[in-house]
C-alpha cells in the first residue's frame, strides 16, 4: 500500500512534493551555512585575539626568586614554547649632549634583553633607524633627547654615579602598553601610558651597570621571564580564554607565590568572548528568522493542497482505510520530503561553502563538521514532520468524510483574531522593545576575569514578538480586504478585467484563504530581506566609520614627539598625488587638577574636510551645532562625561587646564569655558580627553604647531597614498592608512569579515522572497486547475482566464510586497537598536541598501509574473475533459 501510495504521489504531485522538499532544503542549507559560519567565525575571532600578542605571558618575579629555577617551572607547564628573562630598572633620567646643548629627561625605564628576545618576539621591537643591537632608544626617548645612532646618552642611577653609553639605534614598540603593564595590578591601577623614557640594551651589559643598583636598591629593579606559549587553542574563544587563564593560575599554584603572571594572551582571548557572544546573537537574530520562515514557505506549500489532501483521505476512509494507516501514509510521505530536503540543502551548503569560504565543510572541528549538518538535516525532517503529519491528523479529527469531499468552504474567522491577540503581541514587542533599549541595557556582559558570559536572551522577544504579530495583523488585514473590501478590489480591478473585476473579487473572497497565506508569506520573505539587509548595510557603514575614528582620516600622519613641525608641512602633503584635502589637528595635553588628559585642538569650519563627524560623538547635540559652537565662541571647550561627572561641570562654566607654555617650556593655566559633551573623536583615546579651538590655544600658548595632520584620499588607493607620504616625510613621523586599521581595529567581530554572512543572508532572502511569492502562487493556481477547467467548460475564453490570474497575481504582489517593506522598516529599526552593542560606534542614521532592496522587488515580481504566464498558457490549453476528471 505504501509503494502504491508513494507512486502516486510521485506520478500525481510531483510538483507540490518538489515544492515542499525545496522549502526543507532552503531550511536546511540556511541553518547549515549560518552554523559554519559561526563556528568558523570563533575560530577566527580566536586566531585574531592571539595573533594580536606578542607576549603571551609576561610572568613577573617576587625579588629573591631564582630566574633559572622558576624558567625550569615554566618550561615544565603544558603549553610552553620558548621563555626569555628580561630585565627592568628605573632610571632617574636620561641625558644627551648634542651639538651646543644638553637635553634631560625625567625617569625611565631601561631593558636588559638577551641575544634572541627579538627572534622568539617578533613584533615587539621594530628598528627606525640604526642597528637592531647593541643599546636602543624608544622613538619618543631619542626625540627627548634629540640623540641619534652613534650619539652618547648619560643614564642615571638613585644613589649611584650615572653611566655613559653610546647609541646603536632608534626603535618603535608597538606592544609598549602592554610590554609596561604592572604585573598583577586591576586594570584601574595600570598607568595611563607607556614611559616616556626608554632604554633597551643587552643582557650583559644591563647586568653590569644595574646588578649594583639592584644590592642597594631592590625596589628599583626587577625580573620577568617572558613566554610565548602554543597557540593551538580550542576554536571557541571563551573556552580557549578558560584554557589559558586556567594554565596561568595553575603556574602561579606551582612556583609556591615566587611570581604573578600577566596573562597578555588570557586577556586578547577575554576581550573576544563578548564579541563570539555577539557572533552567535547575530546567528539566532538573522539566521532564526530564516529557519522559520522557510518552515512557514514549507507549510504553505503543502497546504496548498490541503482541499486535495483531504479529499483523498475521505476517499480511503470510504474504501476501509484506517486513521493509523492514514497517518503512516502521511508519515511516509513527510519522510520522503524530509530525506528529499535534507540532502538537497546539505549539498547546497556544501556548495555555498565551497564558493565563500573554500572549503565544503561545516565547521573548523569534528565535532562542528558533523554536528551542524545533522542538526540541520533533523530540523528539517521535524518541519516536514510538522507540515505533513500534524495537519493530516487534525484533518482526520476534525473533518468528515463528508467535508472532505467539499472542494470549497466558507472561510471561518481564527480563534486569534476574534481575540485581537495581533494587536496584543504588537504592544507586547514595543514594551519588550522599550524596556532592552532603555540606558544602562547590556545585551552581552562579559566581566573582565569570569569565565563566564551572560546574554540576555530576553531581548530576543522583542524581534520575535514583532515578526508573528506583523504576520497576524498582515492576515487579519488581507483577509478584510480580500472579503468585506471586495468591492475596492473591484474598482482597483476593473482597468485590468474590465467587466469580470466584480466576479474576479467575488471568486477571490470565496477562496481568499490560500492568497492570504501567499500574502503573509511573501511579506515575511519581503521583511526578512529587508531587514537583514538593512542591518548588515548599516553594520558596515558603522565598522568604516570605526576604523575612520580610530586613524582619523583615510591617511593620517603623526609627528615624533617633541619634533618641531615645518610650516609647509600641510603643503607639502597636499601635493602629494592623490591628497584631495590635508587637515591639520594638534595633539597635546593638559593637567585638569592631578589629571593628565589628551587635548586636541581642530580648526571648527574646517575639520570635516579629512574626517567624519558623527552626532554619535556628542551625547545631547550634533556634530554641526558642536563646531558651530567652537567657531562662534573660540574659548569653549569639549569634555568627556566622565570629567564632567568627577567635576560637577554645567554648561558655561569655566574649566582650567595647566597646558605646556612654548616660551617657558612650563605648564600655564588656560581658561575655557565648558560648552558641550563629547563621547568620541577622530584619533582620540576611548578615555578622557579634550577638545578645543586651535586658533585659541595657539593664542593662549604660544604652539600652533600641529602634530597630526588628516589626510582625506576620497577613500581611493589610500595604501599608495600612505607609501608616497612615507617616502616624503621619513622616520620624522608615522604614517598610517585606514586601509591597514580597518583590519585591525574594533572588535574582532569586525574582523571576521562579515560580508560573508551578508552575501549568505542576502542571497537566501531572494532565494525565500522569489519562493514565498512564486512558488506559493504557482502552486495555489495548479491546485486550482479544476476551477479553471470549470470556467472553460461554461465558456470562459482564454482573456478572461488571463484576466483572473494576473488579477491575483497582482493583488498578491501589491499587498505582500507593501505590508512586508513596512515590517521590514520596523524590524530594521529595532534589530539596529537592540544589537547597539555591535556597532562602534553607534549610528546615527540607518544605513539603507536600496539597490539590494529594488533587486528583491524586481526579481520577485518578476518571478511572480512568470509564474503566471505560465499558468495562464496552463490553463487556456482546450483540454477541459481531463481536468474536470482530475478530482
Amino acid at each position: 500500500m505504501i509503494g502504491v501510495w508513494l507512486a502516486g504521489l510521485l506520478h500525481r504531485q510531483r510538483a507540490r512534493l518538489l515544492g515542499a522538499a525545496a522549502g526543507i532544503a532552503v531550511a536546511v542549507a540556511l541553518i547549515a551555512c549560518l552554523g559554519s559560519f559561526l563556528a568558523s567565525s570563533q575560530a577566527t575571532m580566536t586566531d585574531r585575539a592571539a595573533r594580536s600578542v606578542v607576549v603571551d605571558w609576561q610572568v613577573q618575579l617576587t625579588p629573591g626568586t631564582d630566574t633559572a629555577s622558576v624558567s625550569r617551572t615554566i618550561d615544565a607547564g603544558p603549553g610552553v614554547h620558548d621563555t626569555v628573562p628580561v630585565g627592568f630598572a628605573q632610571t632617574s633620567g636620561l641625558s644627551a649632549a648634542t651639538g651646543s646643548s644638553t637635553q634631560t629627561t625625567g625617569p625611565g625605564v631601561v631593558l636588559g634583553l638577551p641575544p634572541t628576545y627579538r627572534a622568539v618576539f617578533r613584533g615587539e621591537i621594530r628598528t627606525l633607524a640604526g642597528a637592531d643591537t647593541g643599546v636602543l632608544l624608544a622613538q619618543q626617548t631619542a626625540a627627548n633627547l634629540h640623540a641619534a645612532p652613534g650619539d652618547t646618552i648619560t643614564i642615571g642611577r638613585a644613589g649611584m654615579a650615572p653611566v655613559s653609553v653610546t647609541v646603536a639605534g632608534i626603535v618603535e614598540l608597538p606592544q609598549a602598553n602592554s610590554l609596561f603593564q604592572t604585573v598583577g595590578a586591576p586594570a584601574t591601577a595600570q598607568p595611563t601610558a607607556p614611559p616616556d623614557n626608554v632604554v633597551l640594551m643587552p643582557e650583559a651589559r644591563w647586568h653590569q651597570l644595574f646588578d649594583p643598583l639592584a644590592a642597594t636598591r631592590p625596589e628599583l629593579v626587577s625580573t620577568q621571564i617572558h613566554v610565548r606559549r602554543d597557540h593551538a587553542l580550542a576554536p571557541n574563544p571563551s573556552a580557549a580564554y578558560t584554557a589559558v587563564r586556567s594554565a596561568a593560575r595553575n603556574l602561579e599554584a606551582r612556583s609556591a607565590g615566587a611570581v604573578v603572571v600577566g596573562d597578555n594572551l588570557g586577556a586578547a582571548l577575554g576581550a573576544a568572548r563578548s564579541d563570539a557572544a555577539y557572533a552567535q546573537v547575530l546567528f539566532l537574530f538573522l539566521g532564526l528568522p530564516g529557519a522559520v520562515l522557510a518552515a512557514l514557505l514549507t507549510a504553505t506549500i503543502t497546504a496548498a493542497g490541503a482541499g486535495r489532501r483531504r479529499a483523498e483521505q475521505a476517499l480511503l476512509r470510504v474504501r476501509g482505510a484506517t486513521a493509523r494507516q492514514l497517518l503512516g501514509l502521511a508519515a511516509v510521505e513527510a519522510a520522503v520530503i524530509g530525506a528529499t530536503g535534507a540532502v538537497l540543502g546539505l549539498v547546497a551548503a556544501a556548495v555555498v561553502n565551497t564558493v565563500t569560504v573554500g572549503s565544503p565543510r561545516f565547521g573548523t572541528t569534528l565535532a562542528t563538521a558533523v554536528g551542524w549538518p545533522a542538526a540541520a538535516a533533523a530540523a528539517g525532517i521535524l518541519i516536514a514532520m510538522a507540515t505533513v503529519v500534524v495537519p493530516a491528523r487534525r484533518d482526520l479529527r476534525e473533518h468528515t468524510v463528508a467535508a472532505g469531499r467539499t472542494h470549497v468552504e466558507a472561510p471561518r474567522r481564527p480563534v486569534w483574531a476574534r481575540l485581537g491577540l495581533d494587536v496584543v503581541i504588537l504592544l507586547g514587542a514595543a514594551l519588550v522593545f522599550l524596556a532592552t533599549t532603555g540606558a544602562g541595557y547590556q545585551l552581552v556582559l562579559a566581566p573582565e576575569g569570569v569565565p563566564s558570559i551572560s546574554v540576555s536572551y530576553w531581548a530576543f522577544a522583542g524581534p520575535a514578538l514583532l515578526w508573528l504579530g506583523a504576520a497576524l495583523i498582515t492576515w487579519r488585514l488581507a483577509d478584510l480586504l480580500l472579503g468585506r473590501g471586495r468591492g475596492l478590489i473591484t474598482r482597483v480591478l476593473r482597468p485590468l478585467a474590465g467587466q469580470l473585476a466584480g466576479t474576479i473579487a467575488a471568486s477571490m473572497a470565496r477562496q481568499r484563504r490560500p492568497l492570504v497565506r501567499a500574502i503573509v508569506m511573501l511579506a515575511l520573505a519581503v521583511a526578512f530581506a529587508a531587514s537583514t539587509a538593512t542591518f548588515n548595510a548599516t553594520f558596515r557603514q558603522q565598522a568604516e566609520a570605526d576604523a575612520q575614528l580610530t586613524n582619523g582620516a583615510d591617511v593620517t600622519v603623526t609627528a615624533a614627539p617633541g619634533t618641531d613641525v615645518a610650516p609647509d608641512t600641510a603643503a607639502l602633503l597636499a601635493g602629494v598625488p592623490g591628497v584631495r584635502a590635508v587637515e591639520p589637528l594638534q595633539h597635546r595635553f593638559a593637567y585638569i587638577g592631578a589629571d593628565l588628559q589628551d587635548l586636541y585642538g581642530v580648526r571648527p569650519a574646517t575639520i570635516t574636510r579629512a574626517t567624519a563627524l558623527q552626532d554619535s560623538y556628542f551625547p545631547h547635540a550634533t556634530a554641526t551645532g558642536v563646531t558651530a559652537t567652537l567657531a562662534a565662541k573660540p574659548d569653549s571647550i569639549l569634555v568627556s562625561a566622565e570629567t564632567v561627572t568627577d567635576f560637577q561641570l554645567q554648561p558655561g562654566d569655566p574649566v582650567t587646564l595647566r597646558i605646556i607654555d612654548a616660551a617657558t617650556g612650563q605648564p600655564r593655566p588656560v581658561t575655557f569655558h565648558y560648552a558641550g559633551v563629547v563621547s568620541e573623536f577622530p584619533t582620540a583615546p576611548k578615555d578622557s580627553f579634550f577638545v578645543v579651538n586651535t586658533t585659541y590655544l595657539a593664542t593662549q600658548t604660544g604652539s600652533a604647531g600641529p602634530g597630526v595632520f588628516l589626510v582625506d584620499t576620497g577613500g581611493r588607493d589610500t595604501a599608495a597614498v600612505a607609501a608616497r607620504i612615507r617616502a616624503l616625510v621619513g622616520a620624522a613621523a608615522t604614517v598610517t592608512d585606514i586601509g591597514t586599521v580597518r583590519a585591525t581595529v574594533g572588535s574582532s567581530l569586525t574582523a571576521v569579515d562579515l560580508s560573508g554572512l551578508t552575501r549568505l543572508e542576502l542571497s537566501f532572502a531572494l532565494v525565500l522572497a522569489v519562493g514565498a511569492g512564486a512558488l506559493v502562487l504557482g502552486l495555489g493556481l495548479a491546485e486550482r486547475r479544476r476551477t479553471y477547467a470549470l470556467l472553460s467548460a461554461l465558456g470562459a475564453r482564454p482573456p478572461h482566464l488571463r484576466a483572473m490570474v494576473f488579477s491575483e497575481t497582482g493583488v498578491l504582489t501589491v499587498l505582500g510586497i507593501l505590508a512586508g517593506t513596512l515590517t521590514g522598516a520596523a524590524l530594521s529599526v529595532m534589530l539596529v537598536k537592540v544589537l547597539t552593542g555591535v556597532f562602534d560606534p553607534p549610528p546615527d542614521t540607518i544605513a539603507v541598501p536600496w539597490l539590494y532592496l529594488v533587486t528583491l522587488i524586481t526579481v520577485t515580481a518578476g518571478a511572480l509574473a512568470a509564474v503566471s504566464a505560465a499558468a495562464v498558457t496552463t490553463v487556456t490549453r482546450p483540454t477541459p475533459v481531463s481536468a474536470l476528471r482530475d478530482a
